[in-house]
C-alpha cells in the first residue's frame, strides 16, 4: 500500500496544468452506452474511478480505446450483459450511472447497489422513483436494483433533494424516452451542463441544464460525436488552497474561473490576491491566511468537495472560523487527523469551529475519503517536519499525479510503497 511523505514548510510557486474534471468524466463515459456509434472524449483524467468506469463498461461490451493525448473512444455496438456487478462496483458510487443508459438502450438493467467513500448515506431513491416515474418496473433485492421497461415514457419528475447523479441518470434516461420529460429540482452543476452539451451533439434535445429545471424531448436514437471534458474545479480549488495556505504563488493552467466562484470568493476572504483570465487562474498570498466560515450547499454556493480543504487553511489561519455541513453528515472525519498534526477543532453535530495555530507539526496521518486526503496532503504542506498520509488510495480516485503536480510547485513529497 502506497503512502506520501511531505517535508513541510515550503511556499508553493510556478504553474501546473489542471486536469479534465472526474465527476464530468464518468457519466459522460456511460452516456457512450445510449448509442452503437464510437464517442470520443478528450482530457480524460487518468485516475483510478476512470479506470473502473472503463473495466465496468468493458464488462457490460462497450470497446474501449485510448490514444497518447488523454483521448479515449468508447463504442458500445453491442450490449453484451445490462449487469453492473458488485466486484466492479463497490468501491465507485458512480456506478449507478449506467443505469439510466442501460434501461433506455436495452429496455432492462441489472445494477449493483453502489459503494465509494465512508462520508455518510447517499441514497438512490431518486434515480428510482424517477425512473419509475417514466414507465420502469423496478425491484431491490439481493442488493441489487433490477429494472425493466418498454420504451421509456417522457414524464414530469419533481426531485425530493438535489442529486447531480439522480438529474444525470435521469436525463441520460429521457433523450430515448418517448415525449418529453422535464426534470424540477435538478442539480445546477457545470458537470450537468457538461454531460447535456456532449447528449445535445450526439443528437439529444435538452434544454436548461445549468439551471433547477431541465426538458428533454426524447428521440428515437442518439449518434456518436467528440467531446473534451472540462476541467476539475475540484482540483483547481484544492491547488488553488495549497498555495494559499503555505503563502504562496501559483498559476494554473487549463482551467476556468466561472465554475467556482464561490471558492474564489472564499480565498479573496482569506486575503489571497486572485487573477483570473481564459484558461488560467493565478492566485498569490503574501500574508498569513484569514479564517473563513464555510457553509456547504448545492452549486452554485460552496461545494462540499472543498469543505475539507478549506478546514486545513483554515487550521493555520489567523482567528477562528466556523465551518457547516450540510451535504453529508459524516464528513467531518478528517478533523481528528489534523488534530493529530496540532489542529484545535472542535465538533459538534454538522458545525466544525477552527481556531487558527501559529504552526502545525507532522505527524502519520490516516486518509478517510477522497477529499478528507487532500485536506491532510495541505496540511502536511504547512506542518514543520515530516508528515506521512497513508491510505493515499483514495486520493488516486479523484486526483491526477498529485505529488508529482506538487512537486513542479515546489513541494517536498514523494510516494512510497
Amino acid at each position: 500500500m502506497h503512502r506520501l511523505v511531505i517535508e513541510g514548510g515550503t511556499s508553493l510557486s510556478g504553474e501546473v496544468r489542471i486536469s479534465g474534471a472526474k465527476n464530468a468524466a464518468l457519466p459522460l463515459m456511460c452516456a457512450s452506452l445510449l448509442t452503437s456509434e464510437p464517442v470520443r472524449f478528450s482530457n480524460v483524467p487518468q485516475l483510478r474511478d476512470v479506470a473502473t468506469m472503463i473495466g465496468l463498461l468493458g464488462r457490460i461490451g462497450v470497446q474501449v480505446s485510448r490514444d497518447e493525448r488523454l483521448g479515449l473512444e468508447m463504442r458500445a455496438e453491442r450490449i453484451a450483459e445490462p449487469l453492473a456487478p458488485y466486484e466492479l462496483v463497490k468501491t465507485m458510487r458512480a456506478s449507478i450511472l449506467v443505469l439510466g443508459p442501460l434501461l433506455a438502450r436495452c429496455g432492462e438493467a441489472r445494477v449493483s447497489l453502489p459503494g465509494g467513500c465512508a462520508i455518510g448515506l447517499r441514497p438512490v431513491d431518486q434515480h428510482i422513483k424517477g425512473l419509475q416515474r417514466m414507465g420502469a418496473e423496478i425491484h431491490v433485492e439481493q442488493g441489487y436494483i433490477s429494472a425493466r421497461s418498454g420504451r421509456l415514457r417522457g414524464a414530469r419528475i419533481v426531485a425530493d433533494m438535489v442529486t447531480v447523479t439522480g438529474t444525470e441518470n435521469l436525463m441520460m434516461a429521457a433523450t430515448l424516452a418517448e415525449g418529453t420529460t422535464v426534470l424540477e429540482n435538478s442539480a445546477r452543476e457545470p458537470e450537468v451542463s457538461d454531460l447535456a452539451n456532449c447528449l445535445n451533439a450526439m443528437g439529444a434535445r435538452i434544454r436548461g441544464a445549468g439551471t433547477d429545471v431541465i426538458t428533454i424531448e426524447g428521440v428515437e436514437r442518439l449518434h456518436g460525436a467528440a467531446h473534451a471534458i472540462m476541467p476539475d474545479r475540484i482540483e483547481t480549488g484544492t491547488f488553488l488552497v495549497a498555495a494559499a495556505a503555505t503563502g504562496g504563488a501559483v498559476r494554473l493552467n487549463g482551467t476556468d474561473g466561472a465554475i467556482l466562484d464561490a471558492v474564489l470568493e472564499k480565498l479573496c476572504e482569506a486575503g489571497a490576491q486572485i487573477r483570473v483570465e481564459p484558461g488560467t487562474i493565478a492566485l498569490a498570498m503574501r500574508r498569513r491566511p484569514v479564517g473563513v466560515s464555510c457553509r456547504t450547499a448545492p452549486y452554485p454556493a460552496f461545494p462540499t468537495d472543498m469543505q475539507a480543504q478549506f478546514m486545513a487553511l483554515d487550521c493555520v489561519a489567523e482567528g477562528t472560523s466556523v465551518i457547516t455541513e450540510t451535504i453529508f453528515e459524516n464528513r467531518f472525519m478528517h478533523a481528528l487527523e489534523l488534530q493529530r498534526l496540532g489542529a484545535e477543532i472542535d465538533i459538534s453535530g454538522n458545525t466544525a469551529i477552527v481556531r487558527g495555530a501559529t504552526r502545525l507539526q507532522g505527524a502519520t496521518v490516516m486518509a478517510t475519503d477522497l477529499r478528507a486526503s487532500a485536506s491532510l496532503v495541505i496540511a502536511g504542506l504547512v506542518a514543520e517536519g515530516e508528515t506521512t498520509v497513508e491510505r493515499v488510495y483514495h486520493l488516486d480516485r479523484g486526483y491526477e499525479s498529485i505529488e508529482e503536480k506538487l512537486s513542479q510547485l515546489g513541494a517536498k513529497i514523494r510516494r512510497v510503497s
